[in-house]
């Protein structure tokens, strides 16, 4: 009977059950600094077993640069609107933030803040770990360091340790995802000046010894910093990125 009852597709779950909406792909893309951001909070070990300190970390998807950074002892929607508060008043107002769906990064103080200023929200994709890759791998840079601890002895001494962190990863850290450039170069700007400068020095320096690049023929590779970056790159867009190269 029942294989009648499928045939006709007369077996169902009678129960009444919520249905819950496919979660839209994140598709975010960037041509500037100040257009995007990407924020996320990360634990920092404290002095003592089951103590962590919370870290609210902000970056610039387009050109890495981190635009604020927070250590508390707690994590709450109201510490996170104060973080952005004080970085949109430094840095500008994005077109959109993104994040994860932790509890404040869905907060209704960060909905209602982000909805004053017009600023389109965006959130990753529940279960799904690479909907935001910038701040990830941020965080991947900071604890995989040589100099990062295995805890902190207080409060003090990890907002300390982030800020020295947070100045050489934008003035120091040499990115390959934006042409070997340090992320306040091309936060500020200067990138294509320096671009210029590096193709000149190498110029030169080929034409004193050319057979250190490989011949005459043979112009040494420079980095090009990315006209767009993105979240989520739509898989159309892709294919003809690849048809454009092709042809």
């Amino acid at each position: 009977m029942y294989r009648v009852l499928t045939d006709n597709r007369q077996v169902r779950e009678r129960r009444r059950l919520a249905r819950h909406p496919a979660r839209v792909c994140p598709e975010l893309v960037a041509t500037a600094p100040r257009q995007v951001y990407s924020w996320d909070i990360t634990k920092l070990a404290g002095p003592v077993k089951g103590t962590y300190y919370d870290a609210y970390v902000m970056i610039d998807i387009y050109s890495r640069y981190i635009v604020g950074v927070h250590v508390h002892a707690h994590e709450s929607g109201v510490l996170a609107k104060e973080l952005m508060e004080q970085i949109f008043s430094v840095h500008g107002v994005p077109r959109v933030v993104h994040a994860d769906r932790g509890t404040s990064m869905t907060s209704k103080t960060v909905a209602a803040l982000l909805a004053d200023l017009d600023v389109t929200r965006s959130h990753s994709r529940p279960r799904v770990s690479n909907d935001n890759p910038y701040s990830e791998a941020l965080f991947k840079t900071l604890k995989y360091g040589p100099e990062f601890p295995e805890r902190f002895g207080s409060l003090t001494a990890s907002r300390k340790f982030m800020d020295t962190f947070a100045h050489w990863y934008n003035h120091e850290h040499r990115h390959t995802g934006i042409g070997l450039h340090t992320p306040a170069d091309v936060h500020f700007g200067l990138a294509a000046a320096r671009t210029a400068s590096r193709h000149t020095v190498l110029a030169q320096a080929r034409a004193r010894h050319p057979h250190r690049f490989g011949g005459i023929t043979t112009a040494p590779k420079i980095l090009d910093l990315p006209d767009t970056v993105w979240i989520n790159r739509p898989a159309d867009d892709t294919d003809q990125k690849i048809d454009t190269e092709a042809a």
